[in-house]
């Protein structure tokens, strides 16, 4: 007999425990199934200042990367791989990392720092490349570390919170995007505007999902923007049911290093920003309130504050993406044991 039973987790646990545990159950407790998410990621920095749309990125847990420029299914074991779009990276369009050094700079979830501050960041990143990314990013003329926008690929949880938004999909529709991707010529074509990271997700998830992202040309003025796309699959997915539509959250890593903020839409983020705002409404304020119209109405977007119910069967989880939203400290998510199964703690 299947039967739905809600398991609710309000113990609080030191903030790296909670994280962890949101990633462990991220790549061990939906291998069962296949499945892509939109990793929507805070913008941070001083660029992220400036520009607050933050960045998109693609997460296929059944499929990996021979190399950073070459797909293929996953084996056993594997967590799958983040893929996206950079700029001036040695000259490719797309670059996919696996999950854990995406995230950490790390191969081993066992060798995340508890805490790190902007030197750690930076000793972690640099002996990764060394070890695994001298063909995209060499040592400098001097013998060192490159400037340049590698950096993006390894270590993201340290300079943001990311959120995820995750749906079902099928070993064939895998096996198409991998077969599809690998013939395409990988040629760098960054452009913010109309080819910049969102796009390239937009690209991604209409090879599993057609038509269902779209362009917003109210709120963003028609710019592809990464939470335009978390709200295209959103609203498909309330759509769809039967993709089983859940969300997630991997939290910065704790330490000096400063906090990424939320991300914004092309109106919202006028909106927010008085420098911007109070100027174009003394210049033109017919347009300043055509934009506030345009973010009540179609700019905004709640995310998910607190973890999620798991509806399971009889208290085991047998696969399928349903992923806890988990905050830092907040809550503490189902273990998986190591067939994939997941139990309530202790």
């Amino acid at each position: 007999m299947n039967r739905k039973i809600d398991i609710r987790v309000v113990t609080r646990l030191p903030a790296l425990m909670g994280l962890l545990g949101c990633v462990l159950t991220l790549v061990s407790g939906v291998q069962a199934h296949a499945s892509v998410a939109l990793l929507m990621e805070e913008p941070y920095g001083a660029f992220g200042a400036f520009n607050p749309t933050g960045h998109a990125a693609v997460y296929l847990n059944h499929v990996c990367a021979d190399t950073p420029t070459q797909l293929r299914m996953c084996r056993s074991g594997e967590y799958g791989v983040v893929i996206s779009r950079y700029h001036k990276v040695d000259g490719y369009d797309w670059i996919a990392m696996p999950l854990i050094p995406y995230l950490y700079a790390v191969d081993d979830l066992n060798a995340v720092p508890m805490s790190v501050d902007r030197a750690t960041v930076t000793r972690l990143r640099d002996a990764y490349r060394r070890e695994r990314l001298m063909a995209l990013a060499p040592d400098n003329n001097q013998g060192g570390t490159p400037k340049g926008e590698w950096v993006q690929l390894v270590g993201s949880s340290y300079d943001r919170t990311i959120h995820g938004f995750q749906v079902e999909s099928t070993p064939e529709q895998d096996e198409r995007f991998v077969a599809l991707v690998n013939d395409k010529r990988n040629v760098g074509h960054f452009n913010l505007l109309f080819h910049n990271c969102a796009d390239f997700s937009r690209v991604v998830l209409d090879t599993y999902l057609p038509h269902a992202i779209h362009r917003n040309f109210i709120a963003d003025v028609g710019l592809m923007t990464p939470k335009q796309v978390a709200r295209s699959l959103v609203k498909y997915g309330k759509k769809h049911p039967e993709l089983q539509m859940s969300a997630f959250v991997i939290p910065q890593v704790p330490g000096s290093v400063a906090r990424s903020h939320g991300v914004d839409g092309v109106a919202e983020s006028l909106v927010k920003s008085k420098k911007y705002l109070l100027p174009l409404a003394v210049l033109s304020p017919e347009f300043t309130g055509a934009v506030v119209v345009a973010y009540l109405t179609e700019g905004r977007m709640r995310l998910p504050k607190n973890a999620t119910m798991f509806e399971v069967d009889d208290a085991e989880m047998t696969g399928g993406p349903l992923v806890p939203v988990a905050l830092p400290g907040e809550r503490m998510p189902v273990k998986a044991t190591k067939s994939g199964n997941v139990v309530p703690p202790n």
